[in-house]
């Protein structure tokens, strides 16, 4: 199968040509031609699935074959995605496959002026790229009208679900035109987002090219116990005796992010961070300098998970577990992508336990536990189940403990190369990003129920 047997027309065949696009996905040999037929669309696949193309292709024809010309200040289709980097990262696509059409595109995002975007908006535009939160305050200043909305994506749905934006979404969904084609996109499925699409889309295709909430088959996961104090000096060790390459770092909490910088600083290795602190445009250059090869470590708080699009990324390491489960599959779907081979490796304490069991039982699969010598941790990793039942915690010999108790001396300074960062001080000073764990049900024996973290 091919794309010319999609109904794509010829502009778009050409472009794909040039691009080296020569087979389609599973994701878009389904969802293109529906989208042309002026289907809605509910999909659930896996990052790295050609997603983005599976909508941006049948909607660029589409606007380009109705002819109608966009009035000042508005928008033809609209493209609703949850964080900065992805609206760059899926309007780039969209100009891309569209360099060949009398078409005009925009990404909107906050963090940045918002003047310019007005500026942008006066002679209206064919394709908007946007988050829910900015969108709704050029719509507010009367910068954007919706009148001749014929399309409207969400994109990384469940995502802008979790990230807290469910009321801008019934905003929005409430001043748009009733008569449009609606599209969601996600990684994941959950019942919220079930509930969404029953609101905004009518008679919906259902699409699931991978099983919901699985993580890629490409990526092989592992977890290294140790004590969350130690964490940074474990990721320090295995950089240097692993002879890592490139690796992307999570982290749940900004300031978490910059000591972990400047312990990776200290040893000569090139890092950077990228997080909701962050100007745009410096965002922006330190994730384009980590595509360039540039920079070995890029380190990112879950408001990066879905922004991020590296070709061949060998590597993710949650240095921190997300609190959500479902972040977990974003993270690691950074990597082994579009078939191609991935490593994601935890480093977990025993107070993750709860998120960790909650993560097994989302993918249906237990992490397989590798230890490192001169790492195991005095808090031993309680076993789990793939039903998400957290056991006894596994008792160590009297021997052993006193064999591994660290002796107690000063902290190294932290711009030491082999500083120990006490990871565990960060989730109590975090301003706006991911909120602390939840605790366990005591007695309980399931995994903690986990809050929704505020956007970052």
């Amino acid at each position: 199968m091919t794309f010319d047997t999609l109904g794509l027309f010829e502009p778009l065949l050409r472009t794909l040509a040039s691009l080296n696009y020569r087979t389609p996905t599973p994701l878009q040999l389904q969802s293109i031609p529906a989208i042309l037929h002026r289907r809605d669309l509910i999909a659930t696949a896996q990052t790295g699935t050609g997603k983005t193309a599976g909508f941006a292709l049948p909607v660029l024809q589409l606007l380009t074959t109705a002819g109608a010309p966009v009035r000042a200040n508005s928008v033809r289709s609209l493209i609703l995605v949850p964080t900065r980097e992805l609206a760059e990262q899926v309007h780039q696509s969209v100009k891309t496959y569209g360099q060949t059409l009398p078409l005009r595109t925009l990404a909107v995002y906050g963090g940045v002026s918002i003047n310019p975007q007005m500026m942008a908006l006066r002679k209206g535009v064919d394709v908007l790229v946007a988050t829910p939160g900015r969108l709704l305050d050029l719509h507010r200043h009367n910068a954007v009208r919706f009148s001749q909305l014929q399309v409207l994506v969400l994109d990384e749905a469940d995502r802008m679900l979790d990230l807290g934006f469910a009321s801008e979404l019934d905003e929005l969904t409430a001043v748009l035109p009733k008569q449009r084609q609606t599209l969601l996109f996600s990684a994941t499925f959950s019942e919220r987002l079930e509930q969404l699409a029953v609101q905004i889309s009518r008679d919906p295709l259902r699409i699931a090219v991978n099983t919901p909430n699985a993580a890629a088959s490409t990526v092989q996961q592992s977890l290294v116990p140790v004590d969350r104090k130690r964490k940074t000096e474990l990721f320090l060790h295995l950089l240097r005796d692993r002879q890592w390459g490139q690796v992307l770092a999570f982290v749940n909490t900004r300031k978490g992010a910059d000591l972990l910088v400047q312990a990776i600083q200290a040893t000569g290795t090139r890092v950077e961070a990228i997080h909701g602190d962050k100007r745009q445009p410096t965002r922006l250059r330190a994730l384009e300098r980590f595509k360039a090869g540039e920079i070995q470590v890029l380190v990112a708080t879950g408001v990066a998970a879905r922004g991020l699009d590296i070709d061949d990324l060998p590597l993710v390491v949650n240095i921190d577990l997300p609190v959500v489960p479902e972040d977990y599959i974003h993270r690691i779907g950074r990597t082994g992508r579009a078939g191609a081979a991935g490593e994601a490796v935890s480093l977990v304490s025993a107070d993750e336990v709860p998120h960790l069991a909650a993560i097994e039982s989302l993918i249906g699969e237990l992490l397989t536990r590798r230890e490192e010598a001169s790492f195991e941790p005095d808090h031993r990793l309680p076993v789990t189940t793939v039903d998400g039942q957290i056991k006894k915690k596994p008792k160590k010999p009297k021997k052993a403990r006193q064999a591994t108790q660290p002796a107690h001396t000063a902290p190294a300074p932290a711009t030491a190369p082999n500083s120990r960062i006490h990871l565990g001080d960060w989730l109590e000073d975090e301003p706006s990003g991911a909120r602390t764990p939840a605790a366990s049900r005591s007695g309980s024996g399931k995994p903690a129920s986990t809050r929704r973290p505020p956007r970052q």
